[in-house]
């Protein structure tokens, strides 16, 4: 079906929207006020709805109007990611992708990931935004990232999410801990020793509490911290061992640090990348993705469990 419809419609729609107010929309984009209003009115007319309420003071948004913006927003943002994309190609201008990380991720997983992204595209700028698994999957909803890199959660249907491995959790020590050594060590016996916890606030703590939050510690965690690499430093300075996930400790060679398979149960996670629904990434993005989901597909090579 052919519909007179527009970018500069579309265009218009936002600005209205952003000053609810025709005058001061219609100089945002350079159009008067009439100029402005036959814009907004052949829109709902190809539309065949009404998208504003106009009221001698203000103008809002009607429920489909609402509905429209959402869509209409997700199509220019798509739109202006491509000519954006297309535009640093052909000047080879350097790009900037943004990757929300959980900080167990960040630590040893993606250091190695953008050394071998930037052999390939050296004048390429990526931001990492290391944060709690729900502020991962907020920033890639919210097109604050271009995708997001954290465990598996409730399946949401704005999120597609990418298996890429699964990550078992350890217990991390010091090289001068008397479990050095050891290949595997029980849930129980590991609560006998001095060990530093996360709080409730993260994600793997949350996880961790549903597959064995029925074993009673026969002592209390001697501290807590938010994040896993925080759990690290507080293993390093000897302050007790850290149940963390594998991913996030060094495979062998570390100055401080060594780590043995948590047992009776082994728990793990699944490590995953995160895209939001319906939005195609920028060519430049999509070759990390790409190279992410390629080099993770299986675990990755010097984090392969005692056997």
């Amino acid at each position: 079906m052919s519909m007179n419809v527009d970018l500069n419609d579309l265009y218009a729609f936002r600005a209205l929207i952003k000053h609810g107010n025709f005058r001061k929309a219609g100089e945002a984009i350079c159009l008067s006020q009439s100029a402005f209003s036959r814009r907004i009115d052949k829109l709902e007319s190809a539309l065949g709805v009404k998208l504003f309420e106009r009221t001698t003071r203000r103008v809002s948004l009607t429920l489909v109007g609402r509905t429209f913006a959402e869509r209409a927003e997700r199509l220019l943002a798509d739109f202006e990611d491509v000519v954006s994309d297309i535009s640093e190609t052909g000047q080879m201008r350097p790009g900037l992708i943004t990757v929300a990380c959980v900080p167990s991720a960040a630590l040893y997983f993606m250091p190695d990931v953008i050394v071998r992204f930037q052999q390939k595209y050296p004048r390429v700028r990526i931001k990492l935004i290391d944060s709690s698994a729900g502020e991962v999957y907020n920033a890639v909803v919210n097109g604050e990232a271009d995708f997001g890199i954290s465990f598996s959660g409730s399946p949401q249907p704005d999120i597609e999410f990418i298996s890429l491995v699964e990550d078992t959790y350890v217990a991390a020590c010091r090289h001068d801990h008397p479990l050095v050594g050891r290949e595997s060590i029980s849930w129980a016996e590991f609560y006998r020793h001095d060990w530093v916890r996360l709080d409730k606030t993260s994600g793997n703590r949350n996880l961790l509490d549903r597959a064995v939050g029925h074993i009673v510690p026969a002592r209390p965690s001697i501290c807590e911290t938010q994040h896993v690499t925080t759990q690290l430093g507080m293993v390093e300075a000897g302050i007790g061992i850290a149940a963390v996930p594998a991913m996030s400790v060094p495979s062998s060679g570390h100055h401080a640090l060594t780590w043995l398979l948590l047992t009776e149960p082994v728990v793990k996670r699944e490590m995953g990348l995160l895209r939001r629904s319906g939005r195609t990434p920028s060519h430049i993005a999509g070759e990390l993705a790409r190279l992410i989901i390629a080099q993770h597909a299986s675990p990755p090579s010097g984090q392969s469990l005692p056997t």
